[in-house]
Parts: structure tokens; sequence; C-alpha cells
């Protein structure tokens, strides 16, 4: 690896939701062309792709979700095995205090005897680098500074650090992790580090764009959040800071079609827009919140249910945006809450929660060690059209037996037998006590509880967050949730699972929708 000595490795990866996803060869060859002396790459797809690219030395690594819900660098032998298929030259693992518990010096043996290639070992502290070294690592990176749980509080790239390394181990040492620019990476080398890997600042424009973008901000920026629900349509003004300045209702025109959901959001964002400007207030940029799959990347709608009919393939962003001349951002409702809970609410902290809501339709989005799951198309999070009575209810979707058939606000009335007019008199009427609403919130509750079981066995996560009109100021629900999940989940008081109801309450998707234009 002699090659590397003194020179830049560049992280070519992307996430799938990232604009690039696909296109690191492409990323290889403008970091040849740029000076770089190898590559660090993840998965056998994209290091074949970057070996028929380029010739530089490639760093191999394969990003896969471990049993604890978290992302392990390399977590097996065979993975190992298949990035050298696929033509990397180094292997790169996880031997934190974490790694080590999985088995990474195992491997680490196992690779250098039968693949015949040099490990590197990300680590965060100088006591996981002398470990690795003792147990034969060929290299030591500081990938997982900052990233680990004894490490958490590190924030900014520190060449004493490396420093420590070099002291500390007998093999070159490199730069790793948060090296956001050209000075950093200078230092680097000053400090004694072998080579320096920088990823993010070069092949991900998006987060560089965002650097950029923030640092020409205004100190307070106002953001028009739109959530845009089978029966209301809320929007408010939203500080980048999370503050609600205001907020409004108009009912959602859901049968009128294309045009005519379009045109209602147009309303709401020049009506929005119009009074923000009353009070002197500029918005920046306007984000929306839809029931449908959405790709984030264009603001489109990549497949709605006939809730909402017509409303699959409308380019929401491109229209909203060429009527108001701002910069628009759309995700699919629940994501837009996912996003909102993680920057603003109950979900601060956590990397690992599921939050579902519950009106009209029932839907869902979820963090998966500390990121935003879309899955490969966008379709990820579809909670709401998980089977859970085989050949039951007839659903929206088209399918029979789907959760949110059996868990809207149609179907907690529907096991009221009409007793109430709406959904919020039947939630009062169960916290007084009456029998017929509490029967019919316990009839919910077993059937919410199928799902939210087959969640918790899938992803084990650390919360399920509840909003929506069913959610809001109904603790019985959740009591009664509690109970029922215990019964269904195994070793449910290990788990130690919280049940939150959003704190950002009734207008939780305007806030997320806010969030995903701050």
């Amino acid at each position: 690896m002699t090659p590397l000595e003194g020179g830049l490795i560049v992280s070519c990866q992307a996430d799938p939701a990232d604009a690039f996803y696909g296109l690191m060869d492409r990323f290889a060859r403008a970091a040849l062309a740029g000076g770089a002396k190898g590559i660090r790459a993840n998965g056998p797809d994209d290091i074949r792709a970057i070996r028929h690219a380029v010739e530089l030395p490639i760093i191999g690594i394969q990003k896969s979700l471990h049993h604890d819900g978290k992302i392990l660098i390399t977590p097996s032998f065979e993975s190992a095995q298949a990035l050298a298929s696929a033509g990397a030259t180094a292997i790169a693992l996880d031997c934190t205090r974490r790694g080590q518990a999985a088995g990474a010096f195992d491997r680490l043996r196992r690779i250098k005897a039968e693949l015949k290639l040099p490990v590197m070992a990300d680590i965060a502290t100088v006591e996981e680098a002398i470990a690795a070294f003792e147990a034969g690592a060929d290299f030591v990176l500081s990938t997982m500074r900052g990233y680990t749980a004894d490490t958490s509080d590190i924030a900014h790239f520190d060449p004493r650090f490396i420093e420590q390394l070099v002291r500390a181990v007998g093999v070159p040492v490199i730069a790793e992790g948060r090296v956001d620019t050209p000075d950093l990476a200078r230092q680097a080398i000053e400090a004694g580090a072998f080579a320096v890997v920088v990823g993010s600042t070069i092949t991900r424009p998006h987060l560089v764009t965002r650097m950029f973008s923030g640092a020409v901000k205004r100190k307070q920026e106002f953001v028009l959040g739109i959530d845009l629900g089978g029966t209301n349509t809320k929007y408010g003004l939203v500080t980048t800071g999370g503050e609600m300045l205001w907020h409004d209702t108009a009912a959602t025109p859901a049968q009128s079609g294309r045009k005519g959901l379009l045109d209602h959001l147009e309303r709401i964002a020049h009506a929005g827009v119009a009074r923000a400007a009353e009070a002197k207030q500029h918005v920046s940029s306007i984000g929306i919140a839809t029931a449908g799959w959405v790709d984030p990347g264009t603001g489109r709608v990549v497949y709605a249910t006939e809730n909402l009919p017509g409303w699959t393939g409308t380019r929401i962003a491109e229209t909203i945006s060429a009527a108001t001349s701002l910069p628009v951002f759309v995700e699919n409702d629940a994501n837009a809450l996912a996003i909102g809970e993680k920057r603003f609410g109950v979900a601060r902290g956590l990397d690992n929660f599921v939050c579902i809501t519950l009106g009209t339709g029932v839907g869902g989005g979820c963090y998966v060690g500390g990121r935003l799951n879309h899955g490969a198309h966008f379709f990820a999070n579809a909670f709401g059209h998980m089977a859970i009575q085989p050949s039951g209810r007839a659903c929206s979707c088209g399918q029979t037996g789907c959760l949110e058939a059996y868990t809207n606000a149609a179907a907690l009335l529907d096991y009221a037998h009409g007793t109430y007019a709406n959904t919020q008199l039947l939630i009062k009427a169960a916290e007084e006590g009456e029998a017929a609403a509490t029967a019919a919130l316990v009839e919910y509750s077993s059937h919410l509880a199928a799902g939210c079981a087959l969640l918790v066995q899938l992803l084990d996560p650390e919360a399920l967050i509840f909003a929506g009109g069913l959610a809001q100021n109904n603790p019985l629900l959740l009591n009664l949730l509690e109970k029922d999940l215990a019964g269904r989940v195994p070793v449910w008081r290990e788990r130690k699972l919280k049940l939150l109801t959003s704190q950002l309450g009734y207008h939780a998707g305007v806030f997320g929708a806010a969030a995903l234009a701050s």
C-alpha cells in the first residue's frame, strides 16, 4: 500500500436516497483526476464498478445492519471475501469495542491468513488502536472517532489524536473522520498521518451545499410547513429553530384529482407567504408533507393510493416552486414526521425509532442506525399496508387485511357501531369511561398491536412514537397498546421499548414539513 503514503484517499460512498447513488465509479475517476492516491468504497457492486474505472488501491468496506440496530463495518469474513472478489486491495473493519465484541479480531486474522490482504482497523480511541495493532492490523484509521458511545461528545477532527495514535502503535495511521477542509488534511499529515481519507466533503455535494447555504443564512429564517392530509391540510410558519409562529387549517379537496390538489397547495402556499410578508417575515423555503410515497430528491409522488385519486406521478416540488419562486422540499408525511421528531421532538438523541401516524390513513417513518429509512425505491415504511388479517377488510391500496383498514379513523368509529359522530367524541367518551367507546378502543388497540408487534420484531426500535388525530390526547390507547404488545412480543421487558406520543402535537406534520426545508 506504499502508493498511499502521503496521499489523499477519497471515500466514494452514497446512500440509496443520494442523487449520485450508483455513480461512484465516476466519482472515482474524478478523484483520480484530482490527484487522489486511493479510494475507500462500500459494497461489492460499487467496488467492482470502481475497479473497472481506475487502477488505484481500493479500501473495501461493507456497511451492514447489526443485530443491535446499528451499522457495523464489514461484519463477517464472507462480506470481506465478497469485497476482495470485487477488486478491493485492502479490507477495513470496525475494531472499536463494539466491533471487537462482534468478533472483529477473529475476522482480522482470517482475512490476513486466507485472503492475503492488508487489514485496516477503524477505531475511535487509543486503547482500541493498540488492541487492533496487537491483533495484527496493518493500518489504524481514526474513522470511528466521534461515532461511538464513549466518543460521541467529539464533534471535530483533532490532529492531536493522530499524534497520539502514531506514538501508540507500530503501524501506519490513516486520518479519517470529519476532515472537511484542506487545512485539516494538511494538519493530519503534519501530525504524522500516513495518508488522509476525505469523503462527504468531496463526494456528497448536497452536504457541501448545505454547509455553504447554512453559512449564508440569516440567524433567523422562516419556513412554511404544509401537511397535506386526506381530510385537512395544516400549515404554519416555523422558524429554523423549531418555533411555530402561527398555524392554520383548510379542508383538503381529496377527491378533486391532481389539478384540484395542486391548485389547493398553490393557494395555501401563496396565502402562507403573504401572511408572513404582512408580519415582515420572509419565507425562505417551503416544506410539504403528503400522503403517498415520494422521491425526496425530485419532490415527485412515486405512488399514492386512492385516498388521493390521481396523485401518483405528481411533481409537487416542481409545480409549487414555479408558482412561488421558492425552494420546495417534499416528503412522505410519515417520513416527514420522523424527521420532525428527530430534529424538534421526542426522538432527539434516538437512533432507532418508528413514527406511526394514525388518522384518515395509517403511515409510518423510521430511523435505523441514525438514518431515515427510504428503501431502494422510496416505498419503505408502508406500515399501514402490512397484512394483519388474511382475506380481511378491503384497503384503499387494493389489497385486503391491511393494518390501515383496521386502525384508521373510520375503523375506530365502526367498532363503536355508529354511536359517535367523530373520533374526537369517541376518544373523549372513552376517557370518561363510556362502555361503547372503551370497547371500541380495546378492539382498535388489539389490531394496532398486531401491526406494531411485527415492527418491533423486525426493527427492535428504542421507541414507537404515535402522532395524528387518533393518538393525540388519547393516553388510554397507549396504555391498552402496551398491555397488548407485552403479550405478543417475546423478551418484552428486556427491550425496554418506549411508547410515546408526539410532543409536536396536532401540528406534528407541519413541524415535520418545516424540518425538511430547514
